[in-house]
């Protein structure tokens, strides 16, 4: 069997059942046979059956997004959290303790299943909790700086995605001028918000929405670093936030501080840029879909996505944005 990943625009064609079960069992585990593939796009994700022993998470990452040295910082970061008592599931090292492994053209990970479900943040408690491990974390993140790993920025997130759909022609003609002038718009807004707010940069979870946490007895178990990169503490306590009444998100807001703050000191200028944050968050994801349209489990999975309405809606979101924008940030508890 070859099991060599060829270079195709899809380089996941390669990844086969019997290329996940090779790559498992040629770091000495004896597979049982059962494959589950799970809910991962960006990169591959299987739970894999192990003889008499616990299922294995194996992580295929994607060819020819983050380098060798940018996984291993991922890895690193997952380690020294662990190192200091968070509950993060980190990648399993080898034997020589390298947590990187090899198989058929792809790099990859090991992983323990844990169990788990995801947190129910309508829970004022919950995001406490919640807080008081993400100023945990924080903590860490301020030691050192990435060395390999970007950090959140206007230039990737908003023009090189404008960009992107632009030069693709991804946006529908008639719409073409529309978003232009309006993401243009955003954007002058997003420059100005992120200059007159003073911050620091850590290293962050990065992508820390609920999907990403699994709760168990009370703890959030943190998972996929796979978007750990540096940027303003907020940003991974933003995503804690929901419901659109401002009322609700102030008083969840204040639930998260209690608990960030016994652990770590927020700087409250950075609630100027939350709004920009997940401007910035949608701007990327429409871009996000659009390179990986040519993977074929995308216009598979996202069916609606390059449609008219897509992008009616689309610019629809950023409008509601923009208002967003303009409107006083969410203020301190005290």
């Amino acid at each position: 069997m070859n099991d060599t990943a060829p270079s195709t625009v899809h380089p996941y064609e390669a990844l086969t059942p019997d290329v996940v079960l090779n790559a498992v069992e040629a770091e000495g585990y004896f597979c049982d046979g059962r494959n589950l593939a799970l809910n991962s796009y960006e990169n591959r994700v299987y739970q894999v059956g192990i003889e008499d022993a616990q299922p294995l998470i194996a992580k295929f990452y994607r060819p020819n997004r983050w380098s060798r040295a940018q996984i291993q910082e991922e890895h690193d970061f997952c380690a020294e959290l662990v190192e200091n008592d968070l509950p993060v599931v980190p990648p399993l090292p080898d034997a020589d303790g390298n947590t990187i492994r090899d198989h058929g053209g792809f790099m990859f990970a090991l992983f323990e299943r844990r169990g788990g479900h995801a947190p129910e943040l309508d829970n004022l408690h919950n995001l406490e909790i919640m807080g008081r491990f993400l100023g945990r974390m924080h903590n860490v993140g301020h030691l050192k700086p990435f060395t390999h790993r970007p950090a959140i920025s206007i230039d990737t997130y908003a023009f090189d995605s404008i960009e992107f759909l632009m030069e693709n022609r991804f946006i529908p003609m008639e719409l073409e001028t529309s978003y232009r002038t309006l993401t243009d718009d955003l954007v002058k807004i997003i420059q100005q918000r992120f200059s007159e707010t003073h911050f620091e940069t850590l290293r962050l979870h990065g992508d820390c929405h609920p999907g990403n946490v699994l709760w168990r007895d009370d703890i959030p178990n943190f998972v996929d670093f796979d978007d750990t990169r540096s940027g303003p503490a907020v940003q991974d306590l933003w995503m804690l936030l929901s419901g659109s009444e401002r009322d609700q998100q102030q008083g969840q807001l204040n639930k998260v501080l209690s608990g960030y703050q016994q652990f770590c000191r927020f700087n409250g200028g950075e609630l100027n840029l939350v709004e920009s944050l997940r401007t910035l968050r949608i701007m990327n994801y429409s871009a996000w879909l659009a390179r990986r349209w040519e993977d074929p489990a995308f216009p598979h999975s996202f069916p609606w996505f390059n449609t008219q309405r897509y992008w009616s809606d689309h610019i629809l979101t950023l409008r509601e944005q923009l208002a967003a924008l303009q409107e006083p940030p969410l203020s301190m508890p005290w």
